[in-house]
């Protein structure tokens, strides 16, 4: 498999509507939001959907959710351990781990077992996530509706209250991230390992309802993918992501529908930079 020899930006949107993408665990499992009141989804939590997406296409996944685990090991020591032997140099571990898992060699890794102490750095980068506009954030009560205790001898039943639910009413929320070649060169991340990047974003919501996220509730609806013609890039990631230009279409009315924005491309720095090789490849609602 050929070593990833361009470097790659891409962006993503994708719609909120009527779910919880990225809860607080500090603040009740409120979804993040900043001071401005633009939601907010970290990159960890980005990165996790990707490696299920990964999963979910018979990918090797060294960090495994606890409810997608399918090697029987309930921690990463214990996997680090059963599938590196022992007595290895520093410099094999780190080729081996990213050789058997595409997470390592797409994100990177620290590994500090054994008293070992390995940075492993991935080419690919995602930055915070956050929505295009500002986001209203729905509270309700849950209740059971039945018991969810035995009632104590002489006393009521016990309460029904399960507690409270958060979702973002809606929004439209824009990922940003690239692929650095030369990180790509260190932990041998392929062109086969970038397309596989490009469908887990694509399809980043399949396969991952629960009760925080209706089957439905998120849903990409475009995916912007630039590729340099050299491993340094014709501009910096900033200029390229910079390229895809949003706007509120009314800028009086609170956006209801993905359609209430208007996504473009800065077609004349864009044809500037076609020029030089960059190339762009759109994917619309995958």
């Amino acid at each position: 498999m050929a070593l990833l020899e361009n470097k790659i930006d891409f962006v993503m949107f994708f719609t909120v509507n009527g779910a919880n993408p990225n809860g607080d665990p500090m603040n009740d499992n409120i979804p993040r939001t900043d001071y401005d009141g633009f939601g907010e989804i970290s990159d960890v939590c980005i990165k996790r959907k990707i490696r299920n997406r990964m999963q979910d296409m018979k990918q090797p996944i060294f960090v495994q959710a606890n409810d997608r685990i399918v090697d029987k090991m309930k921690s990463l020591e214990e996997r680090f351990e059963a599938e590196i032997d022992k007595g290895l140099t520093e410099e094999k571990i780190y080729q081996i781990s990213c050789e058997k898992w595409i997470d390592v060699r797409s994100f990177g890794q620290v590994i500090t077992y054994r008293n070992l102490s390995i940075g492993i750095r991935g080419p690919v980068s995602i930055a915070l996530t956050k929505s295009l506009s500002p986001v209203d954030i729905v509270s309700m009560q849950i209740t059971r509706s039945t018991n969810g205790m035995k009632a104590k001898e002489g006393g009521s039943r016990s309460s029904d209250t399960m507690g409270m639910k958060h979702f973002v009413d809606f929004g439209v929320y824009k990922v940003k991230g690239s692929i650095n070649a030369f990180f790509a060169e260190k932990t041998g991340f392929t062109v086969e390992d970038a397309e596989i990047i490009k469908k887990a974003l694509c399809t980043l919501f399949d396969n991952d309802a629960s009760s925080a996220r209706p089957e439905g509730s998120m849903e990409v609806k475009k995916l912007y993918w630039f590729i340099h013609p050299s491993k340094i890039g014709l501009v910096s990631s900033a200029k390229v992501h910079d390229l895809v230009k949003t706007e509120l279409i009314n800028n009086n009315a609170k956006p209801s529908k993905y359609e209430d924005y208007s996504i473009t491309l800065d077609e004349e720095r864009l044809s500037f930079l076609k020029e030089k090789g960059l190339r762009v490849e759109i994917y619309d609602g995958v």
